[in-house]
């Protein structure tokens, strides 16, 4: 090989060196911009065996005690009060959940493949998501509801009315279309094989803002409310300490109440928000999917306990109120065909007073 050929080849070497050191840079940053859009895609047959029918039960059991609490509050109802709005309310959005289960029980059926398109599955995340956080929201509206009448009976806000109520009704509607309404807008399919799964907490090693903003506002809808609950059910226990006096037992029924929706947030949603907690810690140490399949499998199990949360809600209206528990027990003795009359000398229960004299 001649000297002058040796200089050309050596030309082109040092061309195509400094080619791949100036474009090295790009693509190490497009092999980044690749991976951080890997999602993971499990395959669950434990899931699918077991949710479907544990889903149909909540659809079943949930929808009738739910049905029957609309019913009673739109027909039977004789005085409506704020917490009887709230109430109202978590029966609606409890409702909407209950209807979406069939839906999801069908697809864990199929083993994780949504058959009914993409704007359908926006839809039902959607309402999902959105329902879930009232359901939390309308429970916390009551406990806060019962602590201004227990412990600050002459605060006046406990003057306020209905309208007041429907006020604050809209308001919590509106943040939670305005922290879930993302969900209406993107797509949410991810493929395994030949199988189309339609989920919104799909693990991805990336971190965009929507995907952020909805595990962290699953996080934050649990506990920021079971703190305000924890607060008046410490508060109205305190208050049944030092008052003597507690006509009917109404504080002490109020610490009922508000200590079975304090179990109810830690029963239902605590397991899942721990089990999304862990996700984000491993993710912090773990890039492959395989590492999160245990956690993927915990966290889809627990959500199933959210859905409780409407079967159990029907059993809150109950002990809410002596309102309601008495316009229960005249619409089943109105169904079974017994007398409704009372004991003249026994004080009616439909409205309840406070220590104070405020009417709850």
């Amino acid at each position: 090989m001649s000297v002058k050929s040796n200089q050309r080849f050596s030309s082109v070497c040092v061309r195509l060196y400094i080619a791949a050191a100036c474009c090295a840079p790009l693509v190490r940053q497009k092999m980044n911009i690749s991976h951080s859009e890997v999602c993971c895609a499990f395959e669950s047959p434990i899931l699918d065996q077991v949710l479907p029918p544990v889903l149909i039960l909540e659809f079943v059991f949930g929808l009738m005690g739910n049905v029957l609490a609309l019913w009673m509050f739109i027909f039977y109802m004789d005085t409506w009060k704020p917490n009887s709005v709230y109430l109202t309310h978590l029966a609606v959005a409890d409702s909407v959940v209950l209807f979406c289960l069939p839906f999801r029980a069908d697809y864990y059926r199929r083993g994780k493949n949504w058959i009914y398109g993409d704007v359908p599955c926006r839809i039902l995340l959607f309402l999902l998501a959105s329902n879930r956080a009232a359901g939390i929201f309308f429970l916390t509206a009551v406990a806060v509801d019962r602590y201004f009448k227990i412990v600050h009976p002459r605060n006046p806000i406990n003057r306020l009315g209905l309208g007041y109520a429907l006020w604050v009704s809209l308001g919590l509607w509106g943040l939670i279309v305005l922290a879930t309404g993302y969900l209406l807008v993107n797509e949410h399919f991810y493929y395994n094989s030949n199988r189309t799964q339609c989920e919104s907490f799909n693990i991805c090693m990336g971190l965009t803002p929507l995907s952020t903003w909805h595990n962290a506002f699953y996080v934050i809808q649990f506990f920021l409310p079971t703190a305000i609950v924890a607060f008046c059910t410490i508060s109205i226990t305190w208050q049944l300490r030092n008052r003597a006096l507690d006509k009917k037992g109404k504080i002490k029924r109020a610490v009922q109440f508000v200590s079975a929706v304090a179990l109810i947030f830690i029963t239902c949603f605590f397991p899942s928000t721990i089990s999304r907690i862990a996700v984000w810690i491993l993710k912090v140490w773990y890039d492959e999917c395989r590492h999160f399949e245990k956690a993927n499998l915990a966290f889809y199990t627990t959500v199933c306990f959210t859905y409780f949360n409407s079967v159990l809600n029907p059993l809150v209206y109950y002990f809410s109120s002596p309102a309601f528990s008495g316009t229960f027990r005249k619409v089943l003795n109105k169904l079974l065909g017994r007398s409704d009359d009372k004991d003249p000398t026994q004080p009616s229960d439909s409205n309840i007073s406070t220590v104070d004299g405020d009417g709850i």
